[in-house]
Parts: C-alpha cells; structure tokens; sequence
C-alpha cells in the first residue's frame, strides 16, 4: 500500500524559508514520480513542483521557480521541498502524491497535507 506522510508545514514571515518532507513507502522507488501541489482556501490545487525518482528530473511551477526546490533521498524515502523568499500568496495546504511511471500526472496516491502560513 502506498504511504505518504508528509511534515514540516508550520507559520513562517515573508521573506522566510521552510522545508517540508514527504515520507513515502509501499511502492519500488524508481518507478514513480512525486508531485508537490498546494490549494489555497478558495482557489483551485495547482501543481508546485515534480520530480522523477528514478534520475531526479525536476519540474516546477513558473511562480515558484528559483525559489522552491524539491530534491529526493532514495535510502531514506523521502521527498523534500525547500521553499525560500516565502510570500503570502504561497500560503496553502501543501500536499505530496505519488503517480506511478515517468512524470507527474495528476497523483495515484495522496497524502494527508501540511499547512503553510505565510504572514507579512
């Protein structure tokens, strides 16, 4: 069974940084891709980041690049995402999904969430 757990959410200023791990297990590592997504109270869930476990390719969002980066770390099954220079419009709960295969697609497998509050 697929496991995701994801942590690390919490209340942050502007400008500030938080990283956030997503604890996955219950399925062979390379062959699946994790997608970070977030959704704010009233707005649609938007695809943050992706990244293929099996070479580490990485895709993200046009609004968080160059400050958002997701890495992963196959012996402890873990997927992080560092996000720096935080802003209230990144204020959401922020969630990890599995999709299995190459590339993110909309996510197989969910986890619980993690609020992220940005204050100014």
């Amino acid at each position: 069974e697929v496991q995701l757990v994801e942590s690390g959410g919490g209340l942050v200023q502007v400008g500030g940084s938080l990283e956030l791990s997503c604890a996955a297990s219950g399925f062979p590592w390379d062959d699946y891709t994790i997608g970070w997504f977030r959704q704010a109270p009233g707005r649609e869930r938007e695809e943050v980041s992706c990244i293929s476990l099996s070479d580490e390719n990485t895709s993200y969002l046009d609004s968080v690049k160059g400050r958002f980066f997701t890495s992963s770390d196959h012996a402890k099954r873990t997927v992080y995402l560092q996000m720096i220079s935080l802003k209230p419009e990144d204020t959401a709960v922020y969630y990890c999904a599995a999709d299995a295969g190459y590339g993110c697609s909309g996510g197989d497998h969910w986890g619980q969430g993690t609020q992220v509050t940005v204050s100014s």
